[in-house]
């Protein structure tokens, strides 16, 4: 099951021409189960780019960070070329651990790249806000991407524009 950030990843990168798989488990077990859980996995046929990520709402430490993601990206590594089954994948795998919480000068963890969500945003907003949602919007089918699209556009609204939930609270007016 996948959480807001890795659908907003995958819907990101089905936009941008991708092929997405996410919330895929690997290395099945022989007693059941599986080793583990990749949570994005994506390969774009026109650039050749092949990419994994690990999306992450956690506040661990980077020492904790490390050994997790370092065994994540090495499952990565094992069972990502077996996923695309009949396409010619690169042998580049671009592994990333998207952070929210990514306090100080972090570039790599376990192997991967470090993306801060802050970062990530604005990579899709600066992008979105080319194309004005009236002419080209964002599909339907990708609805948390759609959403950023709005925002980037309308997001500013004029001081004394109508509200949908008033400004007020409604226990303060006596009701």
């Amino acid at each position: 099951m996948s959480n807001h950030l890795e659908q907003l990843t995958a819907e990101w990168l089905e936009y941008r021409g991708y092929f997405v798989r996410q919330s895929v488990l690997v290395g099945p077990r022989a007693k059941g189960g599986y080793e583990g859980e990749l949570d994005i996995v994506a390969v774009n046929p026109m650039t050749g780019h092949l990419i994994h990520v690990e999306c992450s709402l956690d506040a661990d430490s980077w020492q904790k960070r490390e050994a997790r993601f370092s065994a994540k990206f090495e499952r990565g590594r094992r069972f990502v070329p077996s996923l695309f089954n009949g396409l010619n994948l690169p042998s580049d795998l671009d592994q990333v651990g998207l952070f929210l919480m990514a306090g100080g000068v972090r570039t790599e963890v376990g192997g991967g790249r470090v993306v801060r969500v802050a970062d990530f945003i604005c990579e899709i907003t600066s992008h979105l806000k080319k194309y004005r949602p009236e002419r080209a919007a964002v599909p339907s089918g990708l609805p948390l991407l759609r959403t950023l699209q709005l925002a980037a556009h309308f997001g500013n609204p004029q001081p004394g524009s109508a509200q949908l939930i008033p400004s007020t609270p409604i226990l303060a007016t006596g009701l």
